[in-house]
């Protein structure tokens, strides 16, 4: 799994970037015209910034944000896995499966009692039984998982904090 290195990260940004990232984050389909409006900038140096962020990778994406209930994926379990081999080569094998599952909607490699942490969106307890065994419990290196079963979601995921 590939890191970000200290050069991708630092990406210069001016109070004016750091709003449009802000704006574009609340409402990613908000119109050039719109979002220059709101900045207090013409339309053409506002797209010349919304483009030069795109092109240093700042902006990554956009993307619909969907309603899991709606979809059916009521149950959102946060499992943890633990490896018995660390490795760059075991790493590799297991994000690669991961990457590759739908139902894993966040994944990380982390510090302390886990490995990796997962989160994942299924219809129900069947379903994440059946992609526990089918999948997660099937990785080589897998000694140990942990799962915890989120009861309600007080936050979703947001904006990140681009204003300081």
């Amino acid at each position: 799994m590939r890191g970000v290195t200290s050069s991708e990260q630092n990406v210069p940004l001016d109070a004016t970037d750091r709003k449009i990232l802000d704006v574009l984050q609340r409402d990613g389909r908000i119109t050039n015209a719109a979002l220059a409006e709101k900045l207090h900038l013409s339309p053409s140096p506002c797209l010349r910034r919304v483009r030069r962020l795109e092109e240093s990778g700042l902006i990554a994406g956009y993307r619909a944000e969907l309603d899991r209930t709606r979809l059916g994926l009521d149950l959102t379990i946060f499992a943890e896995l633990r490896v018995s081999e660390h490795s760059p080569g075991t790493a590799e094998a297991i994000t690669k499966t991961l990457t590759e599952a739908p139902e894993v909607i966040s994944a990380h490699i982390v510090s302390g009692s886990a490995d990796f942490l997962l989160e994942i969106a299924v219809p129900d307890l069947a379903a994440y039984e059946r992609f526990l065994f089918d999948h997660l419990l099937k990785l080589d290196f897998v000694n140990d998982v942990r799962s915890n079963f989120a009861l309600r979601r007080i936050k979703a995921p947001g904006p990140l904090p681009v204003g300081r």
